[in-house]
């Protein structure tokens, strides 16, 4: 009866209804958008700024009166960051290629096989994401030198998935859970292998974690940092967070417009490809969150 008769107030009183709605939605919406895109204005502005404005604390740094296109001049025909791009694609694609077979068969099997102690090996996984970087670059430091891949691409494509795969295979657990088993059963029965049952009935149905796994990969591995800075001493062989932060930072000297003008563009592929797969992206993180 309270509910029916505050439905039928609002209803008398459309302002009302609207002014609720106003506070309750748009006004916390547009703080959120603000806060989420301040920084890549901030960042823009920033890039196409003439140095004698950029440094000049009088002028208002919210606005860019002296447009110009040096910084941008600058980081592509005076530093290798067209050099820094390819290497990063080459690191990210492959590392999450690797990431991708490895999280799908381990979640696979943890989530659709029963055996004892499956769960407690996915929570193990799961654990082994949370231990920081600055614990394990010291000791991986050691095994990439035996091995000789020290200032190569190997260095950081068999380095990342070190901590992609753990919290992949958790994400896909779920995924791989939410999937009814009388689909696979029926396969089975009809003379499938585990393994065609798999790649014709479980993945095609996990699509959305897959393509929301890949991102999450192709994202850690794209703006990574220490990894990087740890086994890549090579100029030619530097990824964009890397060489942008080493090559456009000499000591005191920061250049500004430079190093926003490569953060701006190091950040396109990866909005890029958030823009065309965030709704699968959503669902298969709340998939997997939920059923995990």
């Amino acid at each position: 009866m309270v509910a029916q008769s505050r439905l039928s107030s609002t209803r008398r009183h459309p302002r009302w209804w609207r002014f609720n709605r106003f506070w309750q939605v748009y006004v916390p919406v547009a703080v959120m958008v603000v806060l989420t895109l301040f920084p890549f204005y901030w960042m823009f502005i920033t890039s196409f700024k003439a140095d004698a404005e950029l440094y000049n604390v009088e002028s208002n740094p919210l606005i860019a009166t002296q447009l110009t296109f040096d910084h941008y001049t600058y980081l592509i025909q005076e530093t290798l960051f067209p050099r820094w791009t390819f290497n990063s694609l080459i690191v990210s694609v492959a590392s999450t290629a690797i990431s991708l077979v490895c999280s799908v068969l381990a979640g696979y099997a943890l989530g659709r096989l029963r055996f004892k102690g499956a769960n407690v090996i996915g929570w193990i996984i799961f654990a082994a994401y949370l231990l920081p970087q600055t614990l394990l670059f010291i000791p991986l430091t050691q095994q990439i030198g035996a091995m000789g891949m020290l200032d190569t691409y190997w260095a950081l494509i068999l380095i990342y998935p070190t901590f992609l795969v753990p919290f992949s295979t958790w994400l896909l657990i779920g995924f791989f859970r939410s999937i009814p088993r009388e689909l696979e059963e029926s396969a089975l029965i009809d003379g499938a292998t585990r393994l065609q049952a798999m790649w014709y009935i479980i993945i095609p149905l996990a699509l959305p974690g897959l393509l929301s796994v890949g991102i999450f990969s192709f994202t850690l591995s794209w703006n990574e940092f220490i990894y990087a800075l740890v086994f890549l001493s090579d100029i030619q062989l530097k990824t964009i967070p890397l060489g942008v932060t080493s090559e456009l930072i000499r000591g005191d000297v920061f250049f500004w417009g430079s190093l926003m003008a490569g953060a701006l563009l190091g950040s396109v592929p990866v909005a890029l490809i958030y823009s065309f797969f965030v709704e699968y992206f959503v669902a298969g993180l709340t998939a997997g969150a939920v059923k995990g």
